[in-house]
């Protein structure tokens, strides 16, 4: 009972530890930017959590870089300290390790696999002579004595005798919801132990450990952490509320600041214990369990077409009302199933300032990087195949697109360089965009290193457009990086990232400006598994076209054919669109009165066909291993009949 209890709580203990490790992260880098209390107060609060926690459970090792990392963050928080860019890149490190300890815990282990000396050793250095004082102060804390006051006051305000310390009169309200009332109230105590002396407190902690407490608990602490401090030290899960007040016995000069801030901390309890109820309101499902409803959604979804066609032929009344009210509920559901999968794209975006520091930092750049729309949400499918294409292009701005800090001065521009990027939705899809300040692609030298590398002739390169020229970037093999460094020149181009987002069924676009900078543009299904398709007919076989690719159908005449080097096209409402006959697909037809009007980007063409059949809301599978991609077509689809019929893909066509 006690191991399958701890591994829940292991569970638990990983999905908040990540969070604020996040934040942690977040506001490092914040801070690099210039001073910000609001980004120190949050790092000290994620701190203190990770510190808490991770005793709570046992994690002696994560816990000891913690408390060295509190220590510091004690000096920075009260003033007499500063965030350096030396220290910046320490805690940085030490957030590196907090992240492979909680990897560590998540896979089983107790972090104590994962060696902290260096950087603990490192903060202690960083403290300098404070370092004994964090000694003396760390083994009363163990022993939770009141001896603990003296060693704590010169963390807090350098000479503070334990008398005259402030003192605050607390009462802590844990959730009537809680299962284990003692055990929350233990923690609280323990984090308050932490940061000063208590004075008194009803109930008494041996009755709170023997389980004698009804949920509410009065207690008086001497501590100079301030009322804030404290405040958050006692706020946690399952705790309804904390009250706080300065106790009598402070003189009137100390009592009025710290007795005017009670209003607003009375208001921000409200907010708290909402946050509290919105946490039983929210489950954490494993994905795996996620992806199974889906396949069974589908499988619905397939066997309604099924139904809807047996109800047609045989024309039985009842069951037609019947197939209605199924029809309904798997359209709901399979809506539902859909928002469900949805994720904000801050998922991806949130990792991306450490990727841009780091590339940055490594070539001595300066960057500023914004990000926007990050609340934008996608399929996980389609999250999951973003990661390394969106890592790639970011690292390609800074590293390639990005210049030196002095030439960029020489050309003209701020010695600061710009990276932005953005994510919108527009009608269906999801577009994110890269935009960065820098020098832009240089044309001929992508032409001059095609050449090289022996992609295409001279004479074939010499007659390229702009456009054409852009698209060398995209072919296997390709790089313009002259020395291969740890950021660039690994093999892995811009050719992986079109495959990448090719199978995500989207599509990537670029535009430059020499010297002025570049865009490069992701196109994005917001998911892939359900799509309305129109079914054709071509020579006997039947096909499925993505509705959201179709412009329009027109009727086809013959003569009206005109022949452009090597291809066909028509000309139709003033437009000269290309014919894109599927002859290789499924022969020849000599029908073909229909075409349809497809378009990709801001190009169009059109594809002959004999019939159009009808729309239908299909379940695209994937095509099996053992085909292969085939360019052109997505995968494919049961129809209600039973038929399996191949869905074009007109990105890739």
């Amino acid at each position: 009972m006690m191991a399958s209890e701890f591994e829940a709580y292991r569970g638990l203990f990983v999905a908040e530890s990540r969070e604020n490790h996040e934040n942690l992260v977040k506001n490092l880098l914040i801070l690099e930017k210039g001073p910000d209390q609001n980004a120190i107060d949050e790092i000290f609060r994620s701190v203190h959590t990770l510190k808490g926690a991770s005793a709570s459970m046992g994690y002696a090792e994560m816990e000891r870089l913690c408390h060295a990392m509190e220590d510091v963050f004690q000096l920075v928080r009260s003033g007499s300290a500063e965030v350096s860019e030396d220290l910046g890149n320490l805690l940085l490190a030490c957030s590196d390790v907090l992240e492979e300890m909680i990897d560590d815990i998540e896979g089983g282990g107790d972090s104590s696999s994962k060696n902290a000396d260096d950087q603990v050793f490192a903060l202690k250095d960083w403290l300098g002579q404070r370092g004994k004082v964090t000694e003396a102060k760390k083994a009363p804390a163990k022993g939770k004595k009141k001896e603990m006051t003296p060693p704590d006051a010169p963390a807090g305000n350098g000479e503070t005798p334990a008398g005259s310390m402030p003192e605050y009169t607390m009462v802590i309200t844990v959730s009537p919801e809680c299962a284990m009332k003692d055990v929350r109230a233990m923690l609280a105590i323990g984090n308050l132990e932490a940061l000063g002396t208590i004075r008194s407190m009803t109930p008494s902690k041996e009755q709170v450990d023997e389980g004698n407490f009804d949920g509410v608990l009065n207690l008086t602490i001497a501590s100079d952490a301030g009322e804030n401090a404290l405040k958050t030290a006692a706020q946690g899960t399952e705790i309804a509320s904390v009250e706080i007040r300065p106790a009598h016995g402070v003189a009137p000069e100390e009592k009025s600041p710290a007795a005017a801030p009670r209003k607003p901390a009375e208001a921000d309890r409200k907010p708290g214990a909402a946050d509290k109820s919105r946490e039983i309101k929210n489950l954490r499902v494993d994905i795996a369990q996620l992806d199974h409803i889906m396949n069974l959604v589908e499988d619905l979804v397939i066997n309604r077409g099924r139904l809807k066609q047996i109800a047609e032929q045989h024309k039985i009344k009842e069951m037609d009302e019947a197939i209605g009210m199924v029809e309904r509920s798997v359209s709901e559901l399979q809506n539902l199933m859909m928002l469900i999968r949805m994720i904000p794209l801050n998922h991806i975006f949130n990792r991306l300032p450490r990727v841009v520091r780091d590339v940055a930092q490594y070539d001595g750049k300066e960057v500023e990087f914004v990000m926007e729309g990050g609340e934008t949400e996608l399929d996980r499918s389609v999250m999951d195949g973003l990661n390394d294409p969106l890592l790639h292009l970011i690292r390609n701005a800074v590293n390639h697109g990005i210049e030196a800090p002095d030439i960029r001065e020489k050309a003209g521009k701020p010695r600061k360089g710009f990276v932005k990027l953005s994510a919108h939705r527009d009608r269906d899809n999801v577009i994110i965009e890269l935009i960065d300040d820098g020098a832009g692609i240089n044309i001929e030298k992508v032409k001059r290193k095609a050449v090289e590398k022996g992609l295409v002739t001279q004479d074939a390169v010499d007659t390229y457009t702009i456009d054409q020229a852009i698209d060398l970037l995209f072919q296997p093999g390709f790089s313009t990086a002259d020395k291969i460094t740890d950021i660039s020149g690994r093999g892995v181009g811009l050719d992986v990232v079109k495959r990448s987002i090719e199978a995500l069924k989207g599509t990537i676009r670029v535009e430059t400006t020499p010297g002025k900078g570049s865009r490069f543009e992701l196109l994005l299904p917001p998911t892939m598994a359900i799509v309305d398709i129109m079914i054709v007919r071509v020579n006997g076989r039947r096909l499925g076209i993505p509705i959201s690719s179709i412009v329009e159908v027109a009727n086809y005449e013959r003569e009206g054919t005109h022949t452009i080097g090597k291809g066909e096209a028509v000309l139709l409402r003033d437009e000269v669109l290309q014919l894109l006959w599927l002859t290789d697909m499924v022969g020849a037809s000599d029908v073909c009165e229909i075409l349809i009007v497809v378009q990709y980007q801001k190009r169009k063409c059109c594809i002959p066909v004999d019939l159009v059949e009808g729309k239908q809301e299909v379940v695209v599978k994937p095509l099996s291993s053992f085909i292969g991609n085939t360019r052109g077509v997505s995968g494919v689809t049961i129809l209600g009949d039973g038929e399996v019929i191949p869905v074009l893909d007109v990105n890739t066509m």
